[in-house]
């Protein structure tokens, strides 16, 4: 979840950065929090797929 975490502050600085002027920096902030949501998408999406065949613990 750190990696949605990240995606969060990115997203915080753009917006602070856009409200304030700096629009350079809101869209490099942008362009990272989206790059780090697709990242969390698709590790989310294959630990989902990866983690359906092991069957839950044996008691």
């Amino acid at each position: 979840m750190d990696l949605l975490r990240w995606t969060l502050i990115f997203l915080v600085i753009a917006l602070i950065a856009a409200v304030v002027g700096f629009g350079g920096v809101a869209a490099g902030a942008a362009q990272i929090g989206k790059i780090l949501f697709f990242v969390f998408i698709v590790l989310f999406l294959v630990s989902l797929f990866f983690g359906r065949g092991r069957g839950g613990p044996r008691v």
